[in-house]
């Protein structure tokens, strides 16, 4: 007996925690952070300006720096809806020049900043209900917003091959656009660290309507400072994050351990009562269990009766948690009825997290929507 009180011991200290992330059903938070690559931005002007730069050249940019940050609301079917925010950095690195004269750069510099705020709509794809246990869990997503741009500082300074005095461009100005983005990524869970803790990687394509328009003025020795002037240019931006999500209505995972039992302890007995789908009523068959257990609890000796609720996984873990509570309930009292003292009786519930028969998400199994009464 010893020996093998041991070996249960063992058993349960070296077995890993088990946890199955469950698509997210309530309030949740996210964060990220990574890299943008920003497109080569196509300018067109009204006219060449005094210069040769020509009605249409590129901006070239340096990829730069990108935060997000999100607060959502899942459906607990895959579904969610989310609002997030945006800043995106890309300093200037070139200017192509699209007009007649052949020049070469001395510097170039300044940033673009942009600032978004977006409402998402995200799908998280359900593997296991495909048959493909994977650790990780694929999104896709697409949104639409509004984004404010600026240019801070850009400024070319460039010497023309023509024989024309070297010039300057300065741009500057800021304007809001209508903003659209596709998401696609990948969920981590973290579950047995933190339980709603998920790690994530995302890509996000954001591009924005209209175009936008900043000011150009250009400054060269021995020849009048130019006009300002407008132009217009796209914008196509690419990001690549890894972050942090966060769900606040996530169980957390029931780890319990057998309690190793002294040699004269009496072995506990159990009597399992089941359930129809969605149903927290008793059958006449389940009646009778429960008060063959009321009986026997007046021939043995114990000191408690454990009557621990479980459900399917059909539903969501909020409401599989709530079900299998509600079993729990229906039993004690009916127990209470065949005249078992209430205060001996100890009401437990766990939802989806203890199934006899493991299943995907999703799965009606008959076996695992029942009521243990257990005689301790």
């Amino acid at each position: 007996m010893k020996l093998r009180n041991a070996l249960l011991a063992a058993t349960v200290l070296a077995a890993p925690v088990a946890v199955h992330a469950q698509p997210v059903d309530g309030l949740y938070i996210g964060a990220g952070a990574g890299g943008n690559i920003l497109q080569t931005e196509a300018v067109k002007r009204a006219s060449n300006g005094p210069s040769n730069f020509g009605k249409g050249s590129d901006y070239r940019f340096d990829a730069g720096p990108v935060v997000v940050g999100s607060v959502g609301y899942g459906l607990g079917n895959g579904l969610r809806f989310e609002l997030q925010g945006a800043f995106y950095d890309n300093k200037i690195s070139r200017l192509k020049n699209g007009g007649a004269g052949v020049f070469r750069q001395t510097s170039a510099g300044g940033d673009e900043y942009k600032e978004g705020v977006f409402a998402n709509v995200l799908y998280d794809v359900p593997l296991n209900q495909f048959g493909l246990n994977s650790p990780v869990f694929p999104y896709v997503g697409a949104g639409v917003g509004y984004v404010h741009n600026q240019i801070n500082n850009g400024h070319i300074a460039t010497v023309f091959g023509n024989g024309a005095p070297a010039q300057y461009l300065r741009t500057t100005g800021q304007n809001d656009n209508l903003g659209v983005q596709g998401i696609v990524g990948l969920s981590f869970p973290v579950y047995s660290l933190v339980p709603g803790l998920s790690l994530t990687a995302e890509y996000r394509f954001l591009a924005e309507i209209g175009g936008r328009s900043y000011n150009e003025q250009y400054f060269a020795p021995r020849i009048a400072v130019g006009t300002k002037q407008k132009f217009s240019t796209d914008d196509f931006n690419h990001s690549f994050l890894v972050g942090v999500r966060y769900a606040f209505n996530t169980p957390t995972p029931a780890v319990v351990a057998p309690t190793v039992a002294p040699q004269t302890q009496t072995v506990a007995r159990t009597y399992l009562v089941f359930f129809d789908w969605d149903r927290a009523d008793l059958t006449d068959r389940a009646r009778q269990i429960v008060s063959e257990a009321a009986q026997a609890s007046t021939r043995v000796q114990y000191t408690r009766i454990e009557v621990q609720g479980n459900a399917d996984r059909s539903g969501t873990p909020a409401y599989n948690q709530r079900l299998s509570l509600r079993r729990a309930q229906t039993v004690a009292a009916e127990l209470v009825r065949d005249g078992v003292p209430r205060t001996a009786i100890d009401i437990q519930a766990f939802g989806d997290t203890r199934p006899l028969v493991p299943t995907a998400a999703g799965v009606r199994e008959p076996q695992n929507r029942r009521v243990a009464i257990i005689l301790r």
